[in-house]
């Protein structure tokens, strides 16, 4: 009879660790993605219409968005020390039998302090013939310093801005919708194009204000043209150009150890008598 019981005990112990084991896998179970999740990789699919309300997009994040012919359109996005970013846009055009004459689009880029900066190459201004479908543009900009003086018009880290419109086409083609497909990519350049000194903070918007009320602290969200690279700024960081002075220090300490072995000879002169 005890060892009936002491049977059932261990069976009915069993159960109830089986029983765990199950409830623990169901709730430690991958949750599937989000709808949410899947919107935000997808990019946005609006752009804002000035400096102030561009939308916010990531380096090789696609961007889309539904206009008018004549309108501006702005994205912005962050570009940190040592980068080089290409703009690229395609806007696709309204049926050419719509359409009285070719038009000019024109792609440019701004810096933190909205000045304009010059593409090294590509297209930054095509003209779309009548019977065109769409028109591709282009802008390489040059690598971003961490530092440059107060006359230079030196690309800087922080906030870049894309505006993307029409810059001459016939009166009756105005307010005919285009859509608009734009796309940044940003290159390290690495330590190469690293330069002495760095900026206090990167120029984004907000970043010379003064600091908000404890009051208003949680009153409104972030700007979305506050943007930052997902590793955060790397001003002031160390580069691998510290990796190439140190090797070379290394190097020219060795070749000065061999250079002094190879030229002090072998000690005392033969010919010199030893009590001299």
């Amino acid at each position: 009879m005890r060892t009936v019981r002491i049977l059932t005990t261990a069976v009915l112990a069993g159960a109830g660790l089986l029983g765990l084991a199950g409830g623990a896998h169901a709730d430690s179970a991958t949750p599937s993605p989000s709808a949410s999740e899947g919107t935000e990789a997808a990019g946005p699919t609006e752009a804002g219409t000035s400096f102030r309300t561009a939308t916010a997009v990531k380096p090789d994040q696609p961007a889309t968005a539904d206009a008018s012919t004549g309108d501006y359109l702005y994205w912005v996005l962050p570009v940190d020390v040592a980068q080089r970013a290409t703009v690229k846009a395609k806007v696709t055009l309204p049926p050419a039998a719509s359409r009285h004459g070719a038009a000019t689009w024109r792609l440019d880029v701004y810096d933190g302090l909205r000045r304009r900066q010059a593409c090294t190459y590509g297209m930054q201004s095509r003209t779309a013939a009548a019977d065109a479908g769409a028109v591709e543009l282009s802008c390489t900009l040059r690598t971003v310093r961490s530092w440059a003086e107060p006359w230079a018009n030196d690309p800087l880290p922080g906030s870049y801005y894309v505006r993307l419109t029409v810059a001459d086409l016939p009166q009756e083609d105005l307010g005919q919708p285009v859509h608009a497909e734009v796309e940044a990519s940003v290159a390290d350049q690495g330590g190469a194009q690293a330069v002495d000194g760095s900026l206090a903070a990167p120029l984004v918007p907000g970043a010379g204000s003064a600091t908000a009320k404890a009051d208003d602290a949680g009153s409104s969200p972030r700007p979305a043209a506050m943007a930052e690279p997902d590793g955060g700024w790397s001003s002031g960081r160390w580069n691998d150009r510290w990796l190439w002075t140190a090797a070379g220090g290394a190097l020219a300490a060795l070749a000065g150890i061999a250079g002094y072995r190879a030229t002090r000879g072998s000690g005392r002169p033969a010919r010199i008598p030893p009590g001299a």
